[in-house]
């Protein structure tokens, strides 16, 4: 794909970015900032802005470990708790009673909300499955197919992109004299919207890794199918994708 394509789909993903974001008065201090970003009722993700001293407070206002909680997911667990503080960690978001919050000042505000944004999409996803009908979290299913297969591996690794914003991915899977640098996601609710956003990321941070680097999609088909037009969205950028059902065919280029 020619440098020219990319960067019209990357200006155009920060330009609907800007179109699609509402901005709305709430009280004396609070700004309500809708987002384009959809969560997994498909409701537009939204954010609240207050002025703090020289800077600025982001918060989530308990939004998605609220309805976390209500859709039957429990967050008491050690495990979990870790899963949860690491992730947050990653995109520089702190968990203050229940809320996602992030202090940004005008010089890094832009980047601040995307991370706050992407913490709530990390989240979310994480979590997707994690309901009284399903035993295990999809990216535990993941780790341990990973340990069991001896595929060496380094989970939750933040890059950054092109464009500056910070990009977090479940794991690396470093070169090998057989094999390039590998990338590895996962999916739980591979839908559209995900699959988008897994795109621009990989478009971004995929000029600042080796020219070889390969990501690969693990897809989460274990209660749905997935829809071949979010493989071929995927294909269609030069990622891998990978349906969870067919993990094996994957792990010899994997663990080689």
């Amino acid at each position: 794909m020619i440098i020219e394509e990319v960067e019209k789909l990357l200006n155009d993903y920060t330009r609907w970015l800007k179109d699609k974001t509402i901005l709305k008065q709430v009280g004396k201090d609070w700004v309500e900032i809708t987002t384009p970003h959809l969560d997994r009722h498909n409701d537009c993700l939204q954010i609240y802005a207050r002025k703090e001293g020289n800077g600025f407070v982001l918060t989530d206002d308990g939004y998605i470990i609220t309805d976390l909680v209500n859709s039957g997911c429990p967050l008491e667990s050690p495990k979990r708790q870790e899963l949860l503080k690491t992730t947050l960690a990653g995109f520089g978001v702190q968990i203050d009673r229940d809320q996602l919050v992030v202090h940004a000042t005008p010089d890094n505000f832009s980047l601040k909300k995307h991370n706050i944004i992407q913490a709530m999409l990390a989240v979310n996803d994480l979590f997707f499955l994690a309901s009284p009908y399903v035993a295990s979290l999809f990216v535990e299913d993941v780790t341990n197919w990973l340990e069991l297969s001896d595929i060496r591996y380094t989970p939750n690794v933040k890059f950054t992109g092109k464009s500056g914003y910070d990009h977090m991915f479940n794991f690396v899977i470093p070169k090998s004299r057989k094999q390039p640098e590998r990338i590895v996601q996962a999916l739980s609710n591979p839908k559209k919207d995900a699959a988008e956003a897994l795109v621009f990321k990989w478009l971004d941070t995929r000029e600042t890794r080796a020219a070889d680097s390969q990501l690969f999609a693990f897809l989460n088909d274990s209660n749905v199918s997935v829809s071949h037009s979010v493989i071929d969205a995927l294909k269609n950028y030069a990622l891998e994708p990978v349906l969870w059902s067919q993990r094996e065919q994957a792990k010899e280029r994997l663990a080689a």
